[in-house]
């Protein structure tokens, strides 16, 4: 008898253990890690056009894209007047031509990468303003916390995400909770 309540008890302890040990998991289970991802240039784009310094970037963008235009015509009408330098068989005002189109195609390219280079960096500057980036993080934790994700990460910047479900993409939330904190 009294070995038959040892075998109970340690049957017990052990089923309280394996019973204990199995709740125990399916918490650290449910404590698995959860990830969200949010497309912050979507959350960017929804903000800033309206900011004074957007509208700046905006401005400088269209300067140099006219004044890219503007080059790109010249150099169509110099292959034009080349075309017809050929066509008349004046060869050496053909060459001339050749060559004027050469350095205004060069010139052209050099512009346009390094205007490209520079409003690349305005951009970046731009859209990684302290405040405002402060205020996005901020946002984005307490969506996490509130909705139990454990990691957030930026959608567009993170090259190790091969596939995501829709249903972890919490960018809309971000903006519609913002705008709405905004609006207060």
């Amino acid at each position: 008898m009294m070995r038959m309540k040892s075998f109970i008890r340690k049957k017990a302890v052990f089923f309280a253990f394996f019973l204990i040990s199995g709740l125990g998991m399916a918490l650290h289970a449910q404590q698995l890690t959860r990830f969200a991802v949010v497309d912050m240039p979507r959350v960017y784009t929804a903000f800033f056009p309206d900011s004074r310094a957007a509208r700046q970037f905006d401005e400088e963008s269209a300067k140099v894209q006219t004044e890219v235009d503007r080059m790109t015509a010249e150099i169509q009408r110099l292959k034009n007047r080349h075309s017809d330098a050929l066509a008349r068989g004046e060869q050496s005002q053909a060459t001339r031509l050749e060559s004027e189109i050469y350095q205004k195609s060069e010139a052209l390219k050099y512009y346009f990468e390094v205007k490209t280079a520079e409003l690349e960096d305005k951009k970046n500057k731009l859209l990684q303003s302290n405040s405002f980036l402060n205020q996005i993080y901020d946002e984005i934790r307490r969506l996490a916390e509130s909705e139990g994700y454990t990691m957030v990460l930026n959608l567009k910047e993170t090259k190790g995400i091969l596939w995501y479900s829709p249903s972890v993409d919490i960018t809309d939330k971000l903006i519609q909770n913002h705008s709405s904190r905004a609006d207060r």
